[in-house]
């Protein structure tokens, strides 16, 4: 026969049962405040009850938010796998440290390519914008501030400006005989970069520079 454990005996060592009766009322209501880890025979009672002990918010609106990732469908998804608000914010945490700098480098990227596509429609194609960017590159640093022109060029409406602005500055080079007259070589070449040169190919302005170039060399 089991010895009975001293807390469960009278002074002359017969069993209390009032001890005993106590104990397991005690040993119940522990039980019932326990928690076990749901199966996937487990009920949806025994889900919300181990959910909620662990920390798993009643619904999706009340996990943390972030500006950068936070979704509707994002935050059900986080309640249907039963994570808790700190579990969410760690997710976070990891996302800003390892995603950030890559949809940064995704979004310049895609405005990089934005820019490009809005000179290529300005200017008319590929090779008529590269040439129109050579020389815009070559005006801006002649005759602009580098760190005014460095800044114009960092969007497709500031390197537009500048094109604009070198346009104006080209010298006029009609004459009663519609000819070219007393221009140098650094004349005519400037007025090689007018988009009538280089892009359109205006027939008789190319005529006016050949001309002149034939003045001063022949």
């Amino acid at each position: 026969m089991e010895k009975i454990p001293e807390k469960f005996q009278n002074d002359d060592g017969t069993l209390n049962t009032d001890a005993l009766l106590k104990s397991y009322a005690a040993l119940e209501r522990k039980i019932g405040t326990m928690i076990s880890i749901p199966t996937d025979d487990s009920d949806s009672e025994a889900r919300l009850k181990f959910n909620r002990a662990i920390g798993v918010p009643d619904n999706a609106d009340e996990y943390p938010t972030n500006d950068l990732f936070d979704d509707d469908g994002l935050r059900k998804k986080f309640h249907e796998i039963g994570l808790t608000k700190n579990q969410v914010e760690k997710i976070y945490d990891i996302a800003n440290e390892f995603l950030s700098p890559v949809i940064s480098e995704l979004y310049s990227t895609q405005n990089e390519n934005s820019a490009i596509n809005e000179l290529k429609i300005f200017f008319g194609d590929d090779e008529k914008m590269n040439d129109a960017m050579h020389a815009i590159n070559d005006f801006g640093s002649r005759f602009l501030p580098r760190d005014a022109f460095d800044a114009l060029c960092t969007t497709p409406q500031g390197i537009q400006s500048v094109y604009k602005m070198m346009q104006s500055m080209e010298p006029n080079i009609y004459t009663d005989k519609n000819d070219t007259n007393n221009l140098s070589d650094s004349d005519l070449r400037r007025m090689m970069h007018d988009p009538k040169y280089w892009r359109d190919r205006d027939p008789e302005y190319i005529r006016k520079i050949e001309n002149g170039f034939k003045k001063l060399y022949s």
